[in-house]
Formats: structure tokens, C-alpha cells, sequence
């Protein structure tokens, strides 16, 4: 029996045997149908799922009333590298039955299966070191069922199985190795023949000490398994069995491109590729023997990457700029993006082409010497033709950021089909939306989305070209983008999983990581950064509804805050302290000379809180009590030293005289502020404008948002003037910059969370309870918007919402809400307002009644503010609303 719902996307999150979770959405069209109950099958075959007398390796049943769409799996232990087969079975209200087809999902290699060793070749170990490496295998005449191959390498590899290139970009994703180094999963069997055959992998090693990576040592790991339908199997690994190419087109040991040493300049020599190394029949023409790779007695677990590999989104034809003379031509590709160029030409032989990158043309329309504000000389990579008739290169061995290319050295006039620009980054899936009449948020929201791509690189960095480095502070306000608008949860969770390895006994973090933090240019604390590891896991699990993310990072979160409370003196109030401390960023204007810092202070408050939440979540009382206890006597220290009586303000900090606009936005948000007080603060907030930068002013714009203060709030983002994101797009930029001064990073990615402000206070889909199982719909409708629509890709399914004004007394509002899942829709004008409502044609309010009967909305309720509430199940509604 089919009760309408239908299993539309079944996923397992993870690869590792010990740690996997189901999750499925479910569709229907029909109106407020959910799920009552669930049951789990997991199988060796697709065939023990589909009997009915199948023998099932675990079966979990959700208990009454199981509404939920995810389950952890915690059956016996499976075995690593193999197939295996799932199922969920659905249950509605009312009793119906809805299977799904099973569905496969791979295990990752178990830590105990892997037998290869990290190879590396012969000599000294180098920076900005290139390794070409291969292996030749026969494959006997039968069909292949699976034949997946398990890669890793320090730092970057490029695979190739029979000539053919395979997978994406940037992998694997840095890490600290000494805590997990990960490995890409490929499954090659399409690429196999039978007889010989032969696998090429170039690797790239840093090695600089630079700020985005670890040190570590060079190797390449590989692990294959072929599987023959005839049971038979297969496998490789990486020994002294495999080859290093003597002679290889990139050079050795060239400059960084940046001060912070992130990439290598490529100079690739083409006359020096040969690409009879890629194939079986060349054995031992051009190359030697490899060496097992010393890893200096340090081990290195390997992981399974769930984050996506790098990949190419766009191929942008640039138009000629500035500078266009022989031998020397610019290019703009019209935006800032994360990539690199593609050069496409007539080969002259041994004559180097050089491609430099800048986000800016200097006087004379010649790209700049920098990399974003930072001077450089060596921002380019570099091409030696081999002359062939036609020859093609990327230099993709790393991600660069720019808009302009200046290419130096061809001797003929170039034009787009030589040059192309490819916009790359870590292929995270865009699953929001926003539009409105408004082009100024339309331009402003496509600035933001451009900006999250160009900054998601294999971890959520804070800006792509400068330093691509992942700070946690960044990545907190990065996560208002990424998880309304992108598949996001992954990147959040590499990037508290990254920083729980490098955390200290004392709880704290580098100020970035994965970094050399040993060197002194990046042996940095920044202590109000630690503190967004809380508040960052407190998103994911408001977003996602699913406690195991809190469940896996608590203990890191725990130590960081215990850490905190054993710092408080004798005043109650942790002191400043060591380390470079930030209340706001860039070009703050908070007063930090005092002992005791407000915001820091404000934000300890805040993750005690927090950390007393999740603690009851996960049913740790004593914790929930403890935390609960220290934001309680922090709170009061607050008050009593740093709220200052007489204006009834926050200091900025301990001895200031100076009461900042974000420091008293903290207080409001926090709920330090004495209730008797919160009208007075909010309309002081509203005097001092836009003093907040890019860091505090994400509280600012809630604060107002959120209490009543909508119009002003709408001010700050709706206009072209100097601060603001209006004034980025009215200087002709598409991406967002660093902070609102038209200076140092124009790409930066912490200062795009405008595009989740606009869906979710404009157009109004906000997170009712944890992962949207109840969304809120609350419209908010600025005098110059006509219309506003956004999506946003909840747990449950995709929630929708458009509202349009029809001439001067009708408004139009559409939403959709997944099945399984609910929602209350306010109405943006006040019952006294409204005259009637029409739901499909069909009235269900007039002259302030409520009339029952439509399928899906169960109710209507007036609030004390005078505001009308509809309460709906799933589904998809058609409202007009009537002004009296």
C-alpha cells in the first residue's frame, strides 16, 4: 500500500564503518502527510532486502511517534571496502507503508586493510617539489564488478589511469597527518582493459613552512583492489615495485607565489612531457626506482575525505583590458574568482609564456605586482612551449584568485579562444536561493554566493588568494551562507575536526589550521577566536536538527570553555590575557586598552550558555548545571564592572570610557541588557549608524532584526554608500570584500552573510526547532520591494517561500514545505489589517474568524502583538491575502 509519501533521496553520511548515518527525504502531493515511524535494514545484498525472508546484518526501528529522517548506524561491525545494502521503510500517521528500492553504499578501506607504503623518490627532500610516479599491472580477461583505487598524498596529486585524467582538484583536503591524513576513493574500472595497464599519479609537495598547510614529508600512497565477477581479486599498493619519471616538465624549487608561502610558482616545460609515461609499454625507458618515503617516525591514520574534491564550475571567456601590445595583453574575466587560467595556442618551441594574476590593474592597465594587498613579484606561473601545433595548459596544481591575467611572452596577438579563465573550488553543491525586485539585493546576493564558492578550497578559507587559510572566526560567519545556501555541513565539520586536532592542553586553538603553527609567522592566538569552535557546532546542530555533530565535537567545546572558566579571577570576569585580541574586525574602533575585554567577556557568556544547552541535549546534567552556574556568575560580573549605571551602556572594556555600538549589541543579543533598558539601548544602537565592522556587524543586523527594528536594519543593507554592501556593488565589484574599505582582500568570504539576512528576515524562512522540523515563515515587506523569494534545502526537504504585493490592497504569498515536515506562517499585516484570506480559491478567514476545512492548515492564531499565525502541514499553498 502507497500512502502518497514517496522516498525521493536516500544518503549515507560517511564511509568509515564506525561511523555512518542514515538520512532520507520524503515527498508527496498531498497536503500535511508525515512520517509516524521508521525501520532500517542493512544487508550484504540488494536481494536478503528485497525478500521477504532475507537475513538483514542490522535492523533499528524508530521509537513511537519517530519523526525523524536520520539514524546512526550501530549494528555489528561491517568490514572495510566492501558493498553493502540499505533500506528504510516508512510509516505515515495513518498507518500507510512506503519502501524504498535498496541502495548501495561503499565502506571505506579499514586502518587494519591497508598494506601499501608511502613511497617517494630518490635525493633530498626538496620545497615546492613535483614527483611524477606510475605503476604498470596486468588485469586478467574478466569482467570487473569494482575496481576501486584508495590515493593519498602530501600535499597535492593529479591521477591518471591509462592516459585518462581522474577526479577533481586540491585533494586531498589539508589536515594535521599526525591526526588524520585523508585519501580519495576512485572507482576505475571503466578505465581498465584487459591485459596491461598502468596507473600515473603526479604529486606536489610544499613543504615551505607556509600557513595553510602542514610541513610534513613528501610521499604518495596508493591502495588498489580490482574485483572480478569471477570472485577473483586483484590488488596493488604502492612498494618498491613502483617507478619515478627521471625527467619531468616541472621545475624544482621555485619561488612561492605569496609571503605566506601557499603555492609554488608553476614553470612547466613542455618539451619535457612525454607522455609515454602514462602508458604500460614504456617500462623503463625514462625512469627509475622509488624509495620508501621516511616519515621521520611519525604515523599518519588515514581517513576516508568526505568532502567533496575541487572541480571546475565555470570556463569564463575574458575580454582584453588595459594593456594590448605585442607580445604582452591583459584580460579580465569580469569578476574575482578561485582558479586558474587555461592557455590554448600555436606552440613556438622553447618560448615561456608567463600568466600573472591580480584582483587590480595598476596606472598603465598592467596587472599589479601583488597579491591582494600584499606586494609580489612572483604571482604568475609560467609555460615553455614545446611547439607543437596546438598546445594546451592549466596550471592546476593549485588554486589562484584574481580577476586580471597578464600574459607575457606570446609573440602573437591573443584573443579568447587562447585564454579562458576556470573558476574552481571544492565542488560544495548550491541548494539556495534568492530573488527579489530589488536589483541592489539581487547583485548583492550574487556577490555573496560568487564569494562562498571562491572560498571553500579544500577547507573554508578566509580569503583564496592572500593566505587561504581557515580561521575559525571567519568560518563562523562563513556558516550563515554555507548552510543556507550550500551543502555546507561537511565543510563545518572538517573544519572543527581540523582544529580539535590541534588543540592545546589548555583548550585553546592556533589562530588558524591547518598551519605551521611552529613557525613564528604564524605562531599567533587570537583568544576571541577560539570561542566561535562553540558557537560554529551550535549552527550545525540549530541547522541540521542532528545532535551527533554536537556529540562528536562536545569534548573539544568542553575543554575550551573549562579552559576559560579556569582563567576567571578574582573579579569574575576573564582577563585579557596574551595574544592578539580582536572585539571587532577589520579596523576596529572598540576600545581594547583595558584588563577585562567586553566582548570577550560577552562572548564567554554566550558559549557557557551554549555549552550548557548541549550538554542537556546530550543528557550530561551535571555539565548542563556546571556551564549553566558559570554563565550565571559571569553574567553578573558583567554587569556589575563593565555596564556602566548611569547611561546605561556597556563599556568597551575595564577602565574605557567609551561605550561602542557592538559591544552593547552583544549585550542586547545576549540578553545582559536590564529589560527596563532594552528600548533605550536599542535606539542608541540605532543613533551610532553603522559603527560595527565586518565582524560585529552580523549581531548588529539580527539585533535589529530581530526586535522590531526592521527598517533600520533594511537601511544598513538597501543603499550605495560608504559602509555597506551597496557601496562594493556600486564600485563595480561582484564579489564581497574583507570589510566595507576598498582596500586589501575583495573577496572575502566571512562578510557574504547579507544573502542569508535576505532570505531569511525579507523574504522569511527562519529555523523554527532544530534541523526546520518546524520551519517559521515570517514575510517582511520593505515600501520598494514588490516582490522577494528564496529556498533553502532543509533536512526534510526543500522549504520555499514567495511573496509578491498585487496592486495596492492584495498580497500574494506561495510557500512550500517538504513532507514530514510543518510550519507557522505569520502574516506580515496585523488582523485589524486583514479583511479576509484565500487559500487556493478557497476562504479560510474573514471578518476576523477563522474557517476550518482547508486540507493542511490545522489552525489560525492571533498573537498579543496582534500578528496572524497559520499553522500548516506539508505541502504546497497558494495564499491571498485582502487588506480591509
Amino acid at each position: 500500500m502507497n500512502n502518497g509519501l514517496s522516498i525521493v533521496e536516500m544518503k549515507v553520511r560517511g564511509c568509515d564503518a564506525s561511523d555512518l548515518t542514515f538520512s532520507w527525504r520524503l515527498a508527496s502531493t498531498a497536503r500535511g502527510r508525515r512520517q509516524s515511524a521508521w525501520t532500517i535494514r542493512v544487508a550484504e545484498t540488494a536481494e536478503a532486502l528485497s525478500s521477504a525472508d532475507g537475513e538483514a546484518i542490522w535492523i533499528e526501528s524508530s521509537s513511537e511517534g519517530g519523526s525523524g529522517s536520520t539514524a546512526r548506524y550501530d549494528g555489528p561491525p561491517l568490514a572495510g571496502n566492501r558493498r553493502y545494502w540499505w533500506s528504510v521503510d516508512v510509516r505515515d500517521e495513518r498507518g500507510g507503508r512506503t519502501v524504498s528500492a535498496p541502495s548501495a553504499f561503499d565502506t571505506a578501506l579499514a586502518p587494519a586493510d591497508w598494506k601499501a607504503q608511502w613511497i617517494w623518490k630518490p635525493g633530498p627532500v626538496r620545497p615546492n617539489d613535483f614527483a611524477y610516479f606510475r605503476k604498470t599491472f596486468a588485469i586478467a580477461p574478466v569482467r570487473l564488478e569494482r575496481a576501486r583505487l584508495f590515493v593519498s598524498a602530501h600535499h597535492y596529486f593529479q591521477l591518471f589511469a591509462n592516459g585518462t585524467r581522474v577526479g577533481g582538484y586540491g585533494s586531498p583536503a589539508p589536515t594535521l597527518p599526525t591526526d588524520r591524513k585523508l585519501y580519495l576513493t576512485y572507482d576505475i574500472a571503466g578505465l581498465l582493459r584487459d591485459g596491461e595497464n598502468a596507473i600515473g599519479v603526479i604529486v606536489h609537495y610544499l613543504g615551505g613552512s607556509g600557513q595553510n598547510y602542514v610541513n610534513g614529508a613528501p610521499g604518495l600512497i596508493v591502495q588498489g583492489q580490482f574485483d572480478g565477477a569471477d570472485g577473483t581479486t586483484r590488488t596493488i599498493v604502492t612498494d618498491e615495485t613502483w617507478e619515478v619519471v627521471r625527467d619531468i616538465p616541472h621545475r624544482v624549487g621555485t619561488p612561492y607565489q605569496q609571503n605566506r608561502r601557499i603555492s609554488a610558482v608553476e614553470q612547466y616545460d613542455a618539451r619535457r612531457w612525454d607522455g609515454r609515461w602514462l602508458e604500460p609499454d614504456d617500462r623503463g625507458r625514462f625512469v627509475e626506482a622509488v624509495v620508501i618515503a621516511d616519515r621521520n617516525g611519525e604515523t599518519w591514520p588515514l581517513r576516508p575525505q568526505e568532502l567533496p574534491e575541487g572541480a571546475a564550475e565555470e570556463r569564463i571567456v575574458p575580454a582584453p583590458v588595459g594593456v594590448q601590445m605585442p607580445g604582452r595583453q591583459v584580460f579580465d574575466a569580469g569578476k574575482i574568482v578561485s582558479g586558474w587560467p587555461s592557455l590554448r595556442v600555436k606552440g613556438f618551441e622553447g618560448v615561456t609564456v608567463r600568466m600573472r594574476y591580480s584582483e587590480a590593474l595598476d596606472e598603465e592597465g598592467g596587472v599589479k605586482h601583488n597579491v591582494c594587498n600584499e606586494t609580489s613579484e612572483t604571482y604568475y606561473d609560467e609555460y615553455t612551449m614545446a611547439g607543437r601545433q596546438s598546445e594546451t595548459w592549466e596550471p592546476d596544481l593549485s588554486y589562484k584568485a584574481f580577476r586580471y591575467v597578464e600574459v607575457t611572452g606570446y609573440p602573437e596577438p591573443l584573443n579568447g579562444d587562447n585564454v579562458r579563465i576556470v573558476s574552481a573550488h571544492t565542488d560544495v553543491a548550491h541548494t539556495g536561493s534568492f530573488a527579489s525586485s530589488n536589483a541592489l539585493l539581487d547583485a548583492i546576493y550574487a556577490a555573496c554566493i560568487q564569494t562562498q564558492k571562491n572560498n571553500v578550497l579544500g577547507q573554508l578559507v578566509d580569503c583564496p588568494h592572500r593566505e587561504q587559510a581557515q580561521y575559525l572566526a571567519d568560518a563562523d560567519l562563513q556558516a550563515e551562507t554555507l548552510l543556507y545556501f550550500f551543502d555546507g555541513m561537511t565543510a563545518l565539520d572538517k573544519l572543527l575536526a581540523d582544529f580539535e586536532g590541534a588543540q592545546r592542553a589548555d583548550g585553546t586553538f592556533p589562530f588558524v589550521f591547518p598551519s605551521n603553527v611552529d613557525h613564528p609567522d604564524f605562531a599567533i592566538d587570537i583568544p576571541e577566536w577560539d570561542l566561535h569552535f562553540v558557537t560554529v557546532l551550535w549552527k550545525m546542530y540549530r541547522f541540521s536538527g542532528d545532535s551527533s555533530y554536537v556529540s562528536r565535537h562536545y569534548a573539544a567545546a568542553k575543554r575550551l570553555m573549562d579552559g576559560v572558566a579556569a582563567r576567571i579571577d578574582e573579579t569574575g570576569l576573564v582577563p585579557k590575557g596574551a595574544g592578539w585580541h580582536i572585539s571587532d574586525w577589520p579596523y576596529p574602533t572598540i576600545d581594547q586598552e583595558g584588563a577585562y575585554l567586553t566582548a570577550q567577556n560577552l562572548k564567554s557568556y554566550r558559549n557557557f550558555e551554549l555549552l550548557a544547552r548541549m550538554a542537556e541535549l546530550l543528557g550530561l546534567r551535571e555539565d548542563a548545571a556546571s556551564f549553566a552556574a558559570r554563565q550565571a556568575s559571569l553574567g553578573a560580573a558583567i554587569r556589575e564592572r563593565l555596564y556602566d549605571e548611569t547611561s546605561g551602556l556597556f563599556l568597551d572594556c575595564s577602565g574605557s570610557e567609551r561605550r561602542h555600538q557592538g559591544v552593547n549589541v552583544l549585550a542586547l543579543e545576549y540578553g545582559l541588557v536590564p529589560e527596563e533598558r532594552r528600548t533605550a539601548v536599542l535606539d542608541y544602537i540605532v543613533r551610532e549608524g553603522h559603527q560595527c565592522k565586518t565582524l560585529l556587524s552580523l549581531n548588529l543586523l539580527r539585533a535589529l532584526f530581530e526586535n522590531g527594528r526592521e527598517e533600520d536594519a533594511y537601511r544598513l543593507l538597501n543603499h550605495t554608500q560608504y559602509p555597506g554592501w551597496g557601496y562594493m556593488i556600486a564600485q563595480g565589484s561582484k564579489t564581497i570584500w574583507e570589510g566595507f574599505d576598498d582596500i586589501e582582500s575583495h573577496s572575502h568570504a566571512w562578510n557574504a552573510y547579507p544573502a542569508r539576512l535576505f532570505v531569511e528576515y525579507i523574504v522569511g524562512i527562519r529555523i523554527g526547532a532544530p534541523g526546520f522540523a518546524t520551519a517559521e515563515l515570517r514575510p517582511w515587506l520593505p515600501e520598494d520591494i514588490r516582490f522577494a523569494e528564496g529556498s533553502v534545502l532543509t533536512p526534510a526537504g526543500r522549504v520555499q517561500l514567495r511573496w509578491e504585493r498585487i496592486g495596492e490592497r492584495e498580497l500574494s504569498i506561495e510557500a512550500d514545505i517538504p513532507a514530514n515536515g510543518s510550519a507557522a506562517l505569520v502574516l506580515p499585516w496585523s488582523a485589524l489589517r486583514i479583511d479576509r484570506i484565500v487559500e487556493s480559491g478557497r476562504e479560510l478567514y474573514r471578518d476576523g474568524a477563522f474557517i476550518r476545512g482547508t486540507a493542511g492548515i490545522a489552525g489560525l492564531a492571533e498573537a498579543q502583538d496582534g500578528s496572524v499565525a497559520l499553522t500548516l502541514g506539508s505541502g504546497s499553498y497558494s495564499f491571498t491575502v485582502f487588506e480591509a
